[in-house]
């Protein structure tokens, strides 16, 4: 594999820890694809706890509603 791929890439998209550990929660029921959307549309808005938990459930919904099983 490494011959195939000097220099691998992580497919998740985050500049913080507290970004990572959303992005890796949420891949866990979602395509790359779908998550990719999600987190390039949410991290903008929220990506602190304080921020999501500010959000609410009802404020974050739109955000992750296309991927599968969000709730």
């Amino acid at each position: 594999m490494r011959a195939a791929n000097l220099k691998p890439a992580p497919e998740l998209e985050y500049d913080h820890p507290f970004e990572l550990l959303l992005a890796v929660i949420l891949s866990a029921q979602a395509t790359d694809v779908s998550m990719k959307q999600a987190t390039q549309k949410l991290f903008p808005v929220a990506n602190t706890p304080e921020a999501i938990a500010a959000l609410g459930v009802k404020g974050i919904t739109p955000f992750i509603r296309h991927i599968g099983l969000f709730n």
